[in-house]
């Protein structure tokens, strides 16, 4: 398999889905902004970076009090610097393609307005001024930029899987929920409000955090039952954690195991689809690459 396929295949779909400009300046600008390809590009996708770790560093200093009031002005100007710089790469976007609506809606067009929108509104609201954290969404464009194909195919495969594995996920969730359901209502029933279990909604709030093993310790039970009932829940969470991960696992290996059958070509023929274990082209009978 090319190493640069998950990055020609990205940029393939955002050409057909944005629309890529047959010539002109446009057409520059959008080998610049959306594909790193070429020494332009890379740079441009690099600074990009630099800047949105650099922004998420100063959003975090910014919630530091101590910070805050020594450094307020430098604070003020590197956000507006940030919101600048990034209100112009969303322009350069919607500008680059010839459907700047369907790059607004789409995923990471809503992310790039998210991100600057709000030092905007901060002039009317100043509490708006705490959406800029969702800028941190930004960082995911280090998947584009570059081309970490182990990853990527990775976070492609678990994405495939788990759309694969939802039905069953979703089964075990509805048991779990009924677990909390019924553990719940019988601690409320058992320990009663004397000793925290003041409703059905906070045994159940017990239930989750006692059956995932978290254990906060807020609320505990002082019954001989109640006790007994919690140890249970405590050895039944060990069990219910593992679950989804050998669902989700198990899903993996079949789409992988799918997935090398299906690019397993006879170099003679061209045929495509042998299994893993063939030796020989069910074709044509030409010896197959390993």
């Amino acid at each position: 398999m090319d190493a640069n396929a998950p990055h020609l295949s990205a940029a393939a779909t955002d050409s057909e889905r944005f629309g890529k400009p047959p010539h002109g300046w446009r057409r520059r600008l959008y080998v610049i902004v959306f594909e790193s390809d070429t020494p332009a590009g890379l740079l441009f996708d690099v600074v990009l970076i630099a800047a949105i770790v650099l922004s998420v560093a100063v959003v975090i200093v910014d919630s530091m009090g101590s910070v805050q009031q020594q450094g307020r002005r430098v604070l003020d100007l590197a956000e507006w610097w940030f919101t600048a710089l990034f209100t112009l790469e969303y322009l350069a976007r919607l500008s680059s393609v010839q459907r700047p609506l369907r790059y607004a809606t789409s995923f990471y067009g809503v992310i790039d307005l998210l991100s600057v929108l709000p030092t905007y509104l901060a002039f009317i609201a100043p509490d708006a001024h705490l959406l800029i954290d969702v800028r941190v969404l930004r960082l995911l464009r280090v998947f584009r930029v570059f081309r970490l194909t182990a990853y990527m195919e990775e976070f492609t495969a678990l994405g495939r899987a788990l759309r694969a594995s939802g039905r069953k996920i979703l089964v075990f969730l509805s048991f779990v929920l009924l677990m909390v359901l019924v553990m719940g209502t019988v601690m409320y029933v058992v320990e009663g409000p004397a000793n925290g279990f003041t409703s059905i909604p906070i045994s159940m709030y017990w239930a989750v955090t006692t059956m995932t093993t978290v254990g906060f310790g807020d609320i505990t039970p002082k019954t001989d039952i109640g006790k007994l009932i919690a140890s249970a829940m405590m050895l039944l969470g060990w069990g219910v954690l593992a679950v989804p991960t050998g669902i989700v696992t198990a899903e993996m290996t079949e789409l992988r195991h799918a997935a090398g059958t299906l690019r397993r070509r006879c170099a003679a023929c061209g045929l495509q689809g042998h299994s893993d274990d063939a030796m020989h082209c069910r074709a044509c009978g030409a010896r197959l690459p390993p």
